[in-house]
């Protein structure tokens, strides 16, 4: 069962990288960024595909990240999101850039936690 829940956090976490990276990359391309600003838009969509990964080497790390990501981009977002997006969107948009990092990173830390009690 332990075994499960950390394979589900991975898929989470792979597939909320995975469709920021794409999000991200197709947006750029949709609204003709320049390349400069697409490039920024890809870096960040691979930041988030890397920092992915680090928990699959560093579990206590790289859920501590996550958590952290989470936790910032779910602060973060609302404030920083484009002032004519609605107040809908900015709450969607925030959880789904937040919760599956923050979700997944408090799996790896409880595991782990759980781990060093046996």
């Amino acid at each position: 069962m332990k075994v499960r829940i950390v394979i589900i956090a991975r898929l989470l976490v792979l597939l909320w990288a995975g469709f920021w990276t794409l999000f991200f990359i197709a947006e750029a391309w949709a609204w003709k960024s320049s390349a400069g600003a697409a490039a920024f838009w890809a870096g960040v969509g691979l930041f988030f595909l890397v920092l992915a990964l680090v928990p699959w080497g560093w579990e206590r790390g790289g859920g501590v990240l996550l958590a952290l990501v989470g936790l910032a981009l779910g602060i973060a977002y609302p404030f920083w999101a484009p002032s004519r997006l609605a107040l809908a969107s900015r709450i969607v948009t925030a959880l789904t850039l937040s919760v599956p990092p923050l979700v997944a990173g408090m799996v790896f830390l409880l595991r782990r936690r759980a781990a060093a009690r046996t």
